[in-house]
């Protein structure tokens, strides 16, 4: 006999943020504008006249557990769509999972790319929205000579090789490549600085992640390095990471990303105003955020097309899908289940705030697997916008 499936109750979906261990701090970021964007829908009546409720757990940045409260999830729980994850140890970790029981994932992170599932939508930045923007800024702004630092897992090595291509496109080089534990210590970065030193770079690109990232501002700063001449370029350092350096270790670095809390129109200053209503004033709102807050606005919107939270049906709803989001207006690929996003590059003033330093005012066609790896071409979406 068919199930029929329960109108009446609440649509349950999944929620997979780490609420403590080392990428705690972006997470919560995610977490809250997940929660935000709940409270938004279930305020204005819900999905078709049912609320949402979120099924949350922590998995303590802890890939095995998020892959165990994944089963869950999906197991016992009975969710179909599932919003959540930032590090790539954990996306791939969930994703076989969402896969063997037909669901969803919606991923609101960065990250290094070359990689496809119908199980899965990807609204973070792909490398030629982040990666090859920064590359080319840098290159024409600093000099070409570059030091890479990561967190060893797997986002900093396809990172860095993603960057090193760019790199050597514009005819730079990378002097060196180091790598610290995900959990660094402070002496973890002795040798970083010692390098950095002996070479004197242009660049350092990091993609340290988490609790380590205000470890190694801290080291730079202590050891007198000039950040307008030498600056620490990094995708992974956002609001929730300055926030746990301090302004005067964040100044002067730079960063690219899709959104930024300090951007002026009038859709990211609603998006901000609401965040910090809600969480303070001093909660930092992040390109991952941001991310997760449009994901499920979009998430929702199809699941009141179609009628139904079918991963299936969701997704043909999803296909060219677009949303005015915080950053602008987004689109899901229907090639390749990613977003088209704004690239925007800013530097840390000195409170601590990201300041545009860099706006092509377009909207970049996701290119996850990098087809076109060309530093004067980003498969731009349109013409550059007018912008002053």
């Amino acid at each position: 006999m068919a199930l029929v499936e329960d109108n009446s109750g609440p649509w349950r979906v999944g929620v997979l943020f780490s609420q403590t261990g080392v990428t705690s701090a972006i997470e919560r970021t995610q977490l809250n504008a997940t929660l935000l964007a709940i409270e938004e829908i279930n305020a204005s009546g819900g999905v078709l006249g049912r609320p949402i409720e979120p099924v949350m757990y922590d998995p303590v940045s802890d890939p095995k557990k998020f892959r165990s409260l994944a089963e869950r999830l999906f197991q016992v729980d009975k969710i179909k769509l599932l919003f959540g994850c930032y590090m790539s140890s954990t996306r791939k970790a969930v994703l076989p999972v969402a896969e063997a029981h037909r669901g969803l994932l919606f991923y609101p992170t960065l990250y290094e790319g070359f990689e496809y599932s119908r199980h899965c939508i990807y609204t973070g930045a792909a490398p030629n929205q982040n990666s090859l923007q920064l590359a080319r800024f840098l290159l024409s702004a600093y000099g070409n000579r570059f030091l890479f630092v990561g967190s060893n897992y797997i986002y900093p090595y396809e990172s860095n090789r993603v960057m090193g291509d760019f790199v050597s496109q514009g005819k730079g080089k990378v002097l060196d490549e180091i790598y610290v534990p995900l959990y660094p210590e402070p002496k973890d970065f002795e040798r970083v600085i010692d390098r950095i030193k002996k070479t004197s770079p242009d660049v350092i690109f990091s993609t340290v992640v988490g609790s380590g990232t205000a470890v190694l501002y801290g080291a730079y700063r202590a050891s007198g390095f000039d950040p307008t001449r030498m600056p620490i370029a990094s995708l992974t350092t956002s609001e929730a990471e300055v926030a746990e350096m301090g302004a005067e270790a964040a100044e002067g670095h730079i960063t690219a990303a899709p959104f930024f809390e300090t951007l002026s129109s009038s859709a990211a200053r609603r998006f901000v105003t609401s965040f910090k209503e809600k969480y303070g004033a001093d909660a930092p709102v992040t390109a991952g955020a941001e991310a997760s807050y449009f994901q499920l606005h979009l998430a929702m919107r199809a699941v009141a097309k179609c009628g139904t939270d079918d991963p299936e049906q969701v997704l043909a709803n999803l296909r060219d899908s677009e949303f005015d989001a915080p950053q602008g207006r987004v689109r899901i690929d229907p090639e390749n289940n990613h977003t088209y996003l704004w690239p925007r590059i800013a530097r840390l003033d000195r409170n601590g705030r990201f300041q545009a330093v860099w706006n092509p005012g377009v909207r970049v066609k996701p290119d996850p697997y990098c087809v076109v790896q060309s530093l004067d071409d980003w498969s731009v979406d349109e013409l550059p916008l007018l912008h002053s």
